[in-house]
């Protein structure tokens, strides 16, 4: 069987993260929301997104498939559900599709003809930026039983101070000495080939992906993941890094979701909690204005390829896009469209070729090349976000 992950209903509403991927590849835990289904699968998968995304992730379809919803994690029960879903067969939780089977030959998919299998379990879905953290701390365990199952942590060095060190586990070619690991409140990963600085003190839930860093002397607060090759310092609260990205000095970073190739500048903060206490708002794409979270601690989101300068203060409830650029004294506002430089005395469009000259030398100290696909992602998020600047 053939399984194809698709965006769903849900991709705007978790922008700016889905201006550069499919909403399959948001890390949520310790693995994407892909890696999470490939391994319960067993299989392979590619992915139904927008056009522009389409070459860089694409879609393969065979005679017989099962798309599945990407905005739902996945489980062993509903993996075993889809794998034995056969032709006019779906999977929905009340009105929303899970999985469907499909063939090639289909002109369309008409739910009706369908026979409608009811999943009646609780399922962790994201279906709002906000969610990446909300519901970080039970994905870190649902990834944390899933990766290591059957398996051996790596010796603990005796020089690190534990509690509950039976839900801590360590991959073979991790670094670290001096420091505290807490798993009290829910497990503690830490991948291969990734170090923790000493002094470093740690809270669990927490995951530290392959080849991250923990600089010396952090404070970390679960439920927390710091994604493939990030960096972070300081003290960290509730916050998810989605791949080489940094925070590596000190400053406050709280209740926030920081996409790939983001930097933020040394004693950066942000504020996660609002002066009155109540609810946060934040931007939306998709009404173009503010709308509510129902949440009283929520701090920045970040796209892709964004950078702050040092000292750069963030109001509770920021969003800021892809590639900008902020620097300066003062709050930015608690909006910054994609391709802004400048910062609270005002913006002006950081153009493209500039933007992928940094791009370019940013990828190329992780060895990454900054393709043409990569360049016409971002040339298509230029154009789609130009209503949104301001010169």
């Amino acid at each position: 069987m053939n399984y194809i992950l698709f965006d769903g209903p849900s991709r705007n509403s978790l922008l700016p993260f889905t201006f550069t991927r499919p909403v399959a590849d948001i890390r949520v835990g310790i693995l994407t929301i892909r890696e999470k289904w490939e391994r319960y699968l067993e299989y392979t998968t590619t992915t139904i997104t927008e056009e522009y995304l389409s070459d860089k992730y694409p879609m393969v379809e065979l005679s017989e498939n099962v798309l599945i919803n990407a905005s739902y994690l996945p489980n062993q029960e509903l993996a075993e559900m889809i794998k034995g879903l056969g032709e006019n067969q779906a999977i929905f939780k009340e009105e929303d599709v899970i999985a469907f089977f499909t063939k090639d030959t289909q002109e369309d998919v008409d739910f009706e003809s369908y026979e409608a299998i009811e999943y009646h379990d609780e399922i962790l879905k994201i279906e709002n930026t906000w969610d990446i953290f909300t519901k970080n701390g039970e994905a870190i365990a649902e990834d944390f039983e899933l990766l290591t199952k059957g398996r051996q942590s790596a010796v603990i060095p005796k020089s690190v101070n534990t509690i509950k060190a039976e839900h801590i586990f360590i991959e073979e070619g991790a670094s670290l000495e001096f420091v505290t690991l807490n798993a009290t409140n829910g497990p503690i990963y830490i991948g291969k080939g990734s170090e923790i600085m000493e002094g470093s003190i740690i809270r669990g839930p927490f995951a530290l992906c392959d080849h991250a860093t923990v600089k010396m002397g952090a404070k970390i607060y679960g439920p927390t993941t710091v994604g493939p090759y990030s960096k972070v310092g300081g003290e960290v609260t509730n916050s998810v890094l989605f791949g080489y990205s940094n925070k590596g000095h000190d400053g406050y970073l709280g209740n926030s979701v920081l996409g790939e190739w983001c930097n933020l500048g040394a004693d950066t903060n942000n504020s996660n909690l609002k002066n009155n206490y109540a609810h946060v708002r934040l931007w939306n794409y998709e009404t173009e204005n503010f709308a509510k979270t129902g949440l009283q601690f929520c701090g920045l989101m970040m796209g892709d390829h964004s950078k702050c300068g040092i000292n750069t203060m963030f109001n509770t409830g920021t969003v800021v896009g892809v590639s900008a650029n902020i620097f300066g004294s003062g709050f930015p506002r608690n909006f910054v469209p994609s391709f802004s430089w400048g910062g609270n005395s005002g913006f002006t469009t950081y153009l493209t070729k500039k933007a992928f000259e940094v791009a370019e030398v940013v990828m190329a100290r992780r060895d990454i090349e900054f393709t043409e696909q990569d360049a016409a992602i971002l040339e298509h998020v230029f154009e789609e976000t130009k209503k949104f600047r301001r010169d």
